[in-house]
């Protein structure tokens, strides 16, 4: 059975506050100096139907997440703003970096350095003004269907985790709220009296003339 592109949409941490206890004394020195930007969120789920329909086995998704940490550790593993419909990242549009992965049950948990990137910028900007965003996973793989569940085979290959606007999920949004303590630095409140549209077009024409 030919591989199919396997994309599963989750939320960050509302609010951001989970990032609160993650960040080491580099990073947060880093947010407080230097501006720097990380996110945290849950990034899959093992034995839950999300909201694709799909059941990921813990097993398969233990060692994906293990082969992922040498990635990590490489520095490779970027993702992109928005979802690309093929397996390949592209550079141009690499807009974080996953700099840690962990299990918190039967979630998979991960840590996001935004970059300054072109795309990450835009991304920054886009978290400042209160925009509402998840993260989704991407892989490739194939699935079968177990009692009327969509199981995803051994054969998956976690690819990258992308930022997007849309979770498929419901309520897989990140909050912004008016008051974040300033060492974290990573929503401020969201501004009034634009569309969330409006908000978008004028951040990326702000980017685009620096």
């Amino acid at each position: 059975m030919t591989q199919k592109l396997l994309r599963e949409y989750f939320e960050l941490c509302p609010d951001g506050q989970c990032a609160i206890d993650v960040l080491t004394e580099n990073e947060r020195k880093r947010v407080i100096n230097e501006g720097a930007v990380y996110l945290v969120g849950v990034c899959q789920k093992s034995g839950t139907k999300n909201g694709n329909g799909r059941i990921y086995r813990k097993e398969t998704l233990q060692r994906e997440v293990e082969n992922y940490q040498r990635v990590i550790r490489e520095r490779r593993s970027l993702g992109e703003l928005d979802h690309p419909d093929d397996s390949v990242i592209n550079l141009k549009n690499a807009s974080h970096l996953a700099v840690k992965m962990w299990w918190d049950g039967e979630n998979v948990l991960g840590k996001f350095e935004v970059l300054d990137t072109p795309s990450g910028r835009i991304l920054k900007d886009l978290i400042k003004a209160g925009v509402k965003l998840g993260i989704s996973s991407r892989g490739l793989g194939t699935v079968k269907e177990v009692q009327g569940q969509t199981i995803v085979e051994d054969d998956f290959q976690l690819i990258c985790f992308d930022m997007v606007s849309e979770p498929s999920t419901p309520g897989a949004f990140v909050s912004p709220q008016a008051d974040i303590s300033p060492d974290i630095n990573l929503y401020i409140k969201e501004s009034k009296g634009f569309s969330k549209q409006e908000k978008l077009n004028n951040i990326i024409d702000d980017i685009l003339k620096e």
